[in-house]
């Protein structure tokens, strides 16, 4: 009998009648005492050899070293995820994920013609179970390790399983969020004086790779660097947050996608927008999909579209950063223009802290800079000196439209990178120049 066998068997046989086992630590001797009637003496063998019926069950014919069985052994093992609401690195997590994770990988083939409260024997044993015979029907299925003895799934379905798990939490396994009015500095080391490597934005989320009390060492996006544990949610306020913010997004899989005003092939092309780019989707509609073109709502075909649940990540400083040659009122005006970011759309609204639209945004950014513009994205694209996008620099305006009549701009920034206020579920944010397709560039600065 093996070691694991034995310890089953003898935790059944507590639970069935009193008995008192005493073991000597180097195992050369054991004495079972059973309650007997007044005359008789216990049996000791017999009795192990009626619960050992149905041990075979247990996955019997392997042996175990002490180092196998839990709590004994010498050497550092991988906890078992059982459901606890811990996770294997301490982390507070929902309880039931584990529970989730392990019911998703476990298959037991069970012969299902018993009634309620019965179940069959393991497959292949060719017996119902009408009476408790074995150790299983006393004690019921198996948990933790025994579970995982039984699972009959491949090494390909339990990788399967890990990231139906890790999907679960969009792609993260130890999520973090931002949880600031603006944004959050990264930094190449753990400290104030720091080199900034980046900006994680109010509400982005962000892979917490290790922390301690005062800076968490995270991933996001195409950023790795340290932010200050005082402004960062974990755990499960981190997930509860982020079920508020997950959004479903379009991610273009084309070279060149139309979105279209309607739902069919013969409506009007908006705009044409490249490989790569992503679109806030608002319902699935079939071979359809209506989705946010800042704050219209369009229509891109369902086949060139690849959609998933997502939420924001970091900004890199080459986002953030200006090409040489630059003026310093150009820096400036984009550097002022930044600290918006994340704040509030509202349609016609001009306030750059409680909400502004496309063009109360340019208007109110370029006011400081002593330019008077006009409340409307078309009436702005009137203004300065009509330019290539080739040549635009930081704090050129971009306009954008539907068809050719303009109703959207946006300030260049740099790098392939406008800022705009974008639609109310967006706020204003940084998107690539050619998000959609640029009708004109203007420069308003002459400097």
């Amino acid at each position: 009998m093996k070691r694991k066998d034995m310890y089953y068997l003898l935790v059944c046989a507590m639970l069935c009648q009193p008995l008192y086992v005493f073991a000597t630590e180097n195992g050369t001797e054991t004495s079972v005492q059973a309650e007997a009637q007044p005359g008789e003496t216990a049996d000791v063998g017999s009795l192990l050899e009626d619960l050992t019926a149905g041990a075979d069950l247990f996955g019997a014919g392997t042996d175990m070293t002490d180092q196998d069985m839990p709590g004994t052994g010498t050497e550092e093992k991988e906890p078992v995820a059982d459901g606890l609401g811990t996770d294997m690195e301490g982390q507070d997590t929902e309880a039931g994920d584990a529970e989730d994770l392990y019911a998703d990988a476990r298959t037991i083939e069970k012969d299902t013609g018993t009634t309620d409260g019965q179940e069959a024997l393991a497959e292949g044993s060719g017996q119902d179970m009408e009476a408790p015979t074995s150790i299983r029907d006393i004690m019921g299925d198996p948990v933790g390790a025994s579970l995982i003895v039984e699972a009959k799934r491949t090494e390909e379905e339990y990788a399967q399983a890990y990231e139906d798990a890790k999907n679960a939490n969009w792609g993260y396994t130890n999520l973090g969020i931002a949880n600031v009015d603006n944004n959050l500095n990264i930094r190449a080391i753990p400290g104030e004086d720091g080199r900034l490597v980046g900006k994680l934005p109010k509400d982005a989320a962000c892979e917490v790779l290790d922390s301690d009390d005062e800076w968490a060492h995270i991933k996001s996006g195409e950023v790795e660097g340290y932010v200050s544990c005082e402004f960062l949610l974990t755990g499960l306020a981190a997930k509860h947050r982020a079920e508020e913010l997950v959004s479903t997004i379009a991610t273009v899989v084309t070279d060149i996608l139309n979105v279209r005003a309607e739902a069919n092939t013969d409506a009007e092309i908006i705009t044409s927008i490249p490989n790569g780019e992503e679109l806030e989707v608002v319902e699935s509609e079939g071979d359809w999909i209506r989705v946010y073109l800042d704050d219209e709502e369009v229509f891109v075909a369902a086949e060139y579209v690849q959609v998933d649940a997502k939420l924001d990540t970091a900004i890199t400083m080459t986002e953030l950063l200006y090409g040489q040659g630059v003026s310093d009122v150009r820096v400036d005006l984009c550097q002022y223009a930044k600290e918006f970011l994340g704040n509030p759309y509202v349609w016609g609204g001009t306030s750059l802290t409680n909400g502004a639209d496309c063009s109360g945004y340019v208007l109110s950014i370029f006011k400081k800079y002593g330019v008077t513009l006009p409340h409307s994205s078309r009436a702005q694209a009137n203004y300065g000196t009509t330019i290539k996008l080739s040549e635009a620099q930081p704090g050129d305006l971009i306009f954008y439209g539907k068809g050719q009549t303009i109703n959207h701009v946006a300030i260049y920034i740099g790098n392939g990178q406008v800022i705009h206020a974008s639609s109310p579920k967006t706020g204003i944010r940084i998107s690539n120049a050619s998000y959609r397709t640029p009708l004109k560039v203007v420069r308003i600065l002459q400097v």
